[in-house]
């Protein structure tokens, strides 16, 4: 395998890790303004994800910065074209940042909730960005014979593209409420099993359709697999909450979301941005690559700190992996009062066991 090609997978796993663990937080995010009832859920929906959120973001700055360091040109043309869309997603991760770690700073109830929606909002504004984004990546965008994109932003909401937003938003919200289910105990578990009952239904059969018509508009049918792998991770996902078996109906679901990454690389392979005005305009990955020796020199950076990353973070999960509820909250975080620092987490020693 070139190493141009290698580095195209490489980049295609690290938003395939972005999208699966950051999937669930953007829609515990979103949950925090439609699954919860008060302010004592939104807490524990806030404390499931407390203490792993920042790490899962880790996933989004290494393909970023293996993207500027393996493909610049391609890092270079995506940056332009889509300036705008990818500031508003910057700023929506920032404030979501902010609100998680300032949200308990102070104990007014109007502060603390300020800051709740803020994480909701953020959440939700992310979860279509991400895939009007994708969207349009994989379908194409106007990019003339010198690989400058010539368009605007209003090229940028095609049909397709908005509809692609609607997938990533549902796609993203089951996945959080499956893992809201995972990792909580009482009537937010159950409510979070029945509104992923209902999200799978509706959001699954849009995603499934809209990735048929993202493959009927591809020159290729390379990501006809990942289709079927898609559907029966969905079969999967419904078949296991309807059953109570949380974990797996959360592992199904983390499999629908790699499938739905994998797709659209499939597609997309051997360019990485196509042009809509000529094919022969498109960018490709050999085209686009820097040289061997800065790929071969990513390469074994990438060998020597990836199972130390994989294994801290790993271990992150493994420690806050029990499941919490109203009655493991601190006394303050019924009422006005502030909880402890940290995002809202939970202590390790908190919760009921692990999850099954």
């Amino acid at each position: 395998m070139e190493l141009h090609t290698l580095w195209f997978v490489v980049i295609a796993v690290l938003w395939v890790g972005y999208f699966f663990l950051e999937g669930f937080d953007f829609g515990i995010g979103v949950l925090t303004g439609t699954l919860a009832r008060d302010r004592a859920e939104r807490r524990v929906l806030i404390n499931t994800i407390g203490p792993v959120w920042d790490g899962n973001e880790v996933w989004l700055l290494t393909a970023g910065g293996a993207t500027f360091a393996a493909f610049p040109d391609w890092y270079a043309t995506l940056f332009s074209g889509f300036y705008l869309p990818l500031l508003l997603i910057l700023v929506c991760l920032i404030v979501r940042g902010v609100a998680f770690e300032y949200r308990a700073k102070r104990p007014e109830e109007r502060w603390q909730r300020g800051w709740e929606h803020a994480i909701f909002v953020s959440s939700l504004v992310v979860s279509v960005l991400w895939g009007v984004a994708f969207a349009n990546i994989v379908r194409g965008v106007p990019i003339d014979a010198e690989g400058e994109f010539v368009g605007d932003v209003g090229d940028l909401l095609s049909p397709h593209a908005l509809v692609g937003g609607a997938v990533s938003l549902a796609l993203f919200t089951l996945h959080g409420a499956l893992f809201a289910a995972l990792k909580t105990v009482g009537d937010i578990r159950a409510r979070a099993r029945r509104l992923a009952g209902r999200l799978g239904l509706v959001g699954g059969a849009l995603t499934v359709g809209w990735l048929g018509w993202t493959l009927a508009e591809a020159d290729t049918w390379r990501g006809a697999p990942a289709l079927v792998v898609a559907v029966l991770a969905l079969v999967g996902a419904l078949a296991a909450n309807a059953r109570g078996r949380e974990g797996w109906a959360f592992l199904s679901s983390g499999v629908l979301v790699v499938a739905v990454v994998a797709l659209w690389f499939l597609t997309l392979f051997p360019d990485v941005m196509p042009s809509s005005l000529d094919p022969a305009w498109s960018l490709t990955a050999a085209e686009t690559a820097s040289s061997p020796y800065t790929l071969r020199i990513m390469t074994w950076c990438a060998v020597l700190a990836t199972p130390l990353v994989l294994l801290y973070q790993g271990w992150t999960y493994w420690v806050f992996r029990k499941r919490i509820g109203t009655q493991h909250l601190a006394p303050a975080a019924h009422g006005a009062g502030a909880e402890p620092a940290g995002a809202g987490a939970e202590p390790a020693g908190a919760g009921t066991g692990s999850p099954a």
